[in-house]
This record gives C-alpha cells, structure tokens and sequence, in this order.
C-alpha cells in the first residue's frame, strides 16, 4: 500500500520534536512493507538540501518552500477574519505543483498528516478524495489557550485568536478524518472534550534507547552540570530557558557555586542568547551537531516548561542517557507512567532549585532511569499505526464538510 505523509517540517534530520515522530513514522512503515512518498514544507536552502537522505533511503520527497516575509504580512491582514494564523504561516505557492507531482501516476491510499496544518492540505481536492489519517501530535489549540492565559496584551489577545480559530478547525479536521492520532490520553480527551465524534486513539511516542544509551568512554563534568535540551525560539521553551536561568538557577549557584546549567538547542531567540554568561555558569551553545554528548556529561536534566503538551521527548531522551530530570506539573502530566513516577515535580523557581541541588548532590543511578524508558522503543510505540494506515485505505466514504 501507498502512503502520503504530509509534514510542516523536513523529517530529516531527526533532530526536534515534529521532525522526530514522523521521521520514525516513515521508517517504521517503510519496515513494514509500505510505500511512501513524502510531502513536506521546508522553511530555508539548509533544510530542503535535507530532502537527498530521504530520496537515498528509498521515500519519494517533494517538497514546498514556506515565503516567511509574506505569510507575516498575509498572517497580519488576516487578523480580522477566522483563518488560523497557524494555515496562513505554513502557506506555501509552492504546494500545488509538489502535489501535482506526487499525484502524477494517482491517488495514494491513505494520507498521514503529521499536524493539524498539515491537515489543510489534505482536506483540499485532489486529495480529499483520500482516506485522512490526522497526527495531532498533541491538541495545539490548548497549547494557545494557556499561553494567553500567561501572556500580556496584545500577546493575549492573538493567542486567545488563535486557540478560538484553530479549535474550530481542529473539529472539522477531527470530523474528517478516519482516525485522530494522540500522543497520550491527556490530548486524547483535550481533543475529544471539544470533537466528542472524533474517532481518536493514543500512538505514543518512543526514544531510540541505544543511540541515547551513555556509552562507558563518555565522561561525566567533573563540575555539576544541568542540562536543558529544545528547539529554542520555540515560545514555552524559550520562556523556561529564561525562566530557568534568571530565576532558579541563581538558587543553585548559591549552593553550589561550582554549578554548570547548558541551554542546548537550535535558533535561541535574543531573550535566550542574552542568558549566555560564563560568570554564572550559564552556556548557551545554539545549534550543535548531536546533543547527546551534552546529556552523557550531564549530572541532570531539567525540563521547566510552564506550558506543555503531549510528550516532551527532552525527558525521554535525558532518561533514557540515565539523567534524573526535574519536571513542571505540566511536563509530568504528558509523561509515561513508568516515568511520571519517578520524574521530581515542582511548580515553583524555589522548588524547582531544591529539586536539582538534591539531584545534583545525590548518588547518580543511571539505571533507575533507563529501565523507565525500558519499554518505549520507537518500533513498540508505533506497532499499531500500519494497521491504522491500512483500514483507512479500505474506505472510500465521503468525508463530512
């Protein structure tokens, strides 16, 4: 059978969150005998040169470049209208020619797309005509009703805008589509409270256990260090980066003088390069190559989200190096069971402080952390979605408008 994935972002290289899952996706369902062609926006020249490993691994890619400039400004005249700013952000000119491409020898049997944006290409024709299998990943328009709550005007006001508008999309995506992917139960029911006829099920995700695995030659900082992993302009990252730095870890340093925290993570906005101070122990190091080397010299992780949704796989990773990580309630309601029990939870910069102290000062048992993990295996959290992908290809119903 063949398979259209749709992607707002090149999933190679596998190197954040909405690359990550859908880069496993497509592997797995290659494994299990599908064909699949690829679909993906690409947002500059370095991400779309990534398309060659993907053709070279055997998947048909096109891809459609994303005009920032010009969404922003189509994105601000829009503002009176209904539309989600997170469609117009994502248009690309490019699109109906990739498709057209792809469409050239036919229809594909089904479409997975990884995104409720995505979900807007799939809903237009020739491709409603397709079976539609939505990722949500997890339920976006949550995410921007807890910014707004958090967030001054006129912040708040574009974020309340944008929950009220991509809600409203996300139902009809939900009544279109076959089957609704989340990646815990927590979104499942986020998504179900406001799509109750939504036909949704839980695809968690996973964390490739031996790449992540600390190998024995790797050595720990000979000071205490944290560690602090995300894509960081990404707004609930950028704002525990800060948070983080200006005021838990002061509270460390105190205590520990000698302490190290290193924000590690691709594109940090100015509020986030601006925490980059070696008086304090803070390094920003931007882009790195592979950040699993700054895990395995970590002593700990923290993830200090104040706003999350659906799994943060900075915890699964750093458990699975065998790093005690430090969470916010919200992080932890996103986690497995395995390691929401295990995981330290606090809520305010004073608790957060004392939790990473007593794991920094604590005995280190790696093993407490990677049994965890133990079971999260990309290959087991994806075991159902083939058989997903194959029902949905048996039907050929007319999609509800």
């Amino acid at each position: 059978m063949r398979v259209l994935v749709l992607t707002q972002r090149l999933p190679y290289a596998p190197n954040r969150g909405d690359r990550l899952r859908a880069f496993h996706q497509i592997r797995h369902l290659r494994a299990q005998g599908w064909t699949v062609d690829v679909l993906s926006l690409v947002h500059d020249a370095e991400e779309a040169a990534e398309a060659g490993p993907l053709r070279a691994a055997g998947a048909r890619v096109q891809t459609a470049a994303v005009p920032h400039l010009r969404n922003k400004v189509a994105g601000l005249f829009s503002l009176p209208g209904a539309r989600p700013l997170t469609l117009t952000l994502l248009d690309s000119p490019e699109l109906p020619a990739a498709i057209a491409s792809l469409t050239s020898d036919g229809l594909p049997d089904a479409i997975l797309a990884c995104s409720s944006g995505m979900a807007a290409i799939a809903l237009r024709p020739p491709l409603d005509a397709v079976p539609l299998v939505i990722d949500f990943v997890d339920v976006d328009s949550e995410k921007w009703r807890a910014l707004g709550a958090t967030s001054r005007w006129p912040m708040s006001w574009i974020y309340g805008r944008e929950q009220r508008t991509l809600q409203a999309f996300e139902t009809r995506v939900a009544r279109s589509a076959f089957i609704s992917l989340l990646t815990t139960e927590r979104e499942r029911q986020a998504l179900l409270a406001f799509a109750p006829e939504a036909r949704a099920v839980v695809i968690p995700n996973g964390i490739d256990l031996d790449s992540f695995r600390r190998p024995a030659h790797a050595e720990r900082s000979p000071e205490p260090r944290v560690v602090f992993t995300g894509v960081m302009n990404y707004v609930p990252n950028a704002d525990a980066a800060v948070w983080l730095a200006r005021e838990i870890w002061p509270q460390v340093r105190v205590k520990m003088p000698e302490a190290r925290l290193d924000i590690v993570g691709a594109s940090p906005s100015p509020a986030v390069q601006e925490l980059d101070d070696q008086s304090v122990g803070v390094t920003v190091t931007g882009s790195v190559a592979d950040v699993r080397p700054y895990l395995w010299r970590a002593h700990a992780a923290v993830a200090p989200l104040r706003v999350a949704r659906g799994v943060q796989n900075k915890v699964l990773e750093a458990a699975a190096a065998g790093l005690p990580c430090i969470v916010t309630p919200s992080v932890s309601a996103g986690l497995p069971p395995a390691l929401r029990s295990i995981c330290p939870v606090a809520e305010t910069a004073e608790a957060l402080g004392d939790h990473l102290c007593r794991a920094l000062d604590s005995a280190h048992e790696p093993a407490r952390w990677t049994t965890a993990v133990a079971g999260l295996a990309w290959s087991q959290a994806l075991a159902a979605l083939p058989g997903l992908l194959a029902d949905a290809a048996c039907t050929r119903m007319p999609r509800p408008q």
